[in-house]
Order: structure tokens, then C-alpha cells, then sequence
């Protein structure tokens, strides 16, 4: 594990919409409140439900985020690594946390409280605009997922989602990765679907060698075609 003091929590932070918002100076003095919390793999990061006074940066490790549907059935909605950030929405109106956060693996996390973000729009009040405006971007944002879930075929969304689980992760120069781990029920939930269907999605790509099934893993041999079948989507639904 690296010192906490190896850590460029401004670097790291700046990756928020939040930290978008503030100017350099108020980036740095924000960054400054900061802290670092680690979690051991299998322990939970919080709870869906639980109040939310805080946002966090993933410097080191995978967590895994949750919600539960009103029957009770588990859902997961992100696998989130190094580099990534969470929290946010809590971080501003101090709400309840709307998902849980599990460590998959062993986790360093950077950690902004709400108090310190309220000190620094204190002392800023113009940049209280300008968060504004990043927040209505990020509705717009949720607002088009919405309508891809509803409009576009489950080709078109289940190959979006294996490309978006595979890109280059926040610091890495090495090629997308090829293969996941997540079950068919996982990605079924992440993309507004059942796991039949996602089942039988994929056994018709593994018949036309676009995927691999084998020992949980989910393989990707045509990286290309998966890119095609989105981007064909996209021009269809234009």
C-alpha cells in the first residue's frame, strides 16, 4: 500500500463533476480536508439507505455497487476501479445513500466530507453556479440512459455496457481488458433486462465467435463488431 502521502489527492478529486465546479485554488484547499479510509475485501463501504455526508475517490482497489429492487432481488449497477468516484449526489444535499458500495477487493479510498465542500462554497459563492450547471448535465446524462434502456434494442445495450466494462481504466496505457467476470444476472441488471434474454444474447454471439462463455468468464474475441453493433444503433435511433 502506498503512503497517504504518495497520493495527489487534488489529481485524484479532480476527476469529480464536483471538483469541475471549483476553481484551481479551491480544488487545492478542498483536496487539502481530504482523507484516506481503507476497506478489506468483503467489507461494505455503506448502504443504501444510510445517511450520506460524503464523496470518495477510489485509489486503490474495485468496489461493486448494489441496490435492492422492492422484491428484494439484489441488482448490481457498477464495478468501479481505481481512478473512479462516488458519493456525489450525497456529497451535495447530505441525502440518503441511494445504492450500496462493496469492496471487491482490498480498497484505498480518498474521502471529501460535505462540511468541507460547504466551507469552500462559503468563501466561493460564484462557483455555486457553476456546480449548478454541471448538475444539470448530469440529470441530461441520466435522462438519455432512461431512454436508451426504454428505445434501443438489447443488442445495441448489452454490447455499450461489455465496452463500457472493458475501456481502459484512469491511469492504465495497457490494451481494454478481454474478459469479465460479472454473471449474466449482473449484467442483466446494469442494463434494465432479464437474464434470459442477456443468455440467450450471448449464446448467439458465442455462435458467431464474438464471445466466449467458459468457466464464468465472459470473453470477448471481436472487440470491433461489439463497437459496430452500438455505433449501428446510435445511427438507427437518430
Amino acid at each position: 500500500m502506498q503512503a497517504d502521502a504518495d497520493f495527489d489527492k487534488q489529481k485524484l478529486l479532480s476527476k469529480s463533476f464536483v471538483f469541475q465546479a471549483l476553481d484551481d485554488q479551491a480544488q487545492r484547499e478542498l483536496a487539502s480536508f481530504a482523507h484516506v479510509k481503507r476497506f478489506a475485501a468483503g467489507e461494505t463501504v455503506f448502504t443504501m439507505g444510510a445517511s450520506g455526508q460524503s464523496m470518495m475517490a477510489i485509489a486503490e482497489g474495485t468496489v461493486r455497487v448494489t441496490m435492492h429492487t422492492p422484491s428484494g432481488r439484489e441488482i448490481t449497477l457498477n464495478d468501479m476501479q481505481a481512478g473512479e468516484i462516488f458519493g456525489e449526489i450525497a456529497l451535495l444535499d447530505g441525502g440518503e445513500r441511494s445504492a450500496t458500495v462493496k469492496a471487491l477487493a482490498n480498497c484505498t479510498l480518498v474521502v471529501v466530507e460535505r462540511r468541507s465542500l460547504l466551507d469552500v462554497l462559503r468563501h466561493n459563492p460564484q462557483l455555486s453556479v457553476r456546480l449548478i450547471e454541471l448538475l444539470c448535465h448530469r440529470v441530461r446524462r441520466s435522462d438519455q440512459r432512461m431512454i436508451e434502456i426504454a428505445f434501443l434494442d438489447l443488442p445495441a445495450r448489452l454490447a455499450k455496457l461489455l465496452l463500457k466494462l472493458t475501456e481502459l481504466h484512469p491511469g492504465t496505457t495497457d490494451k481494454p481488458l478481454k474478459k469479465l467476470s460479472q454473471s449474466q444476472s449482473e449484467l442483466a441488471g446494469m442494463i434494465g433486462n432479464s437474464r434470459e434474454n442477456v443468455n440467450r444474447c450471448l449464446r448467439k454471439w458465442q455462435k458467431a465467435e464474438l464471445v466466449l462463455l467458459q468457466d464464468g468468464w465472459l470473453i470477448i474475441n471481436d472487440r470491433a463488431a461489439l463497437q459496430d453493433m452500438a455505433a449501428d444503433d446510435d445511427i438507427k435511433h437518430k
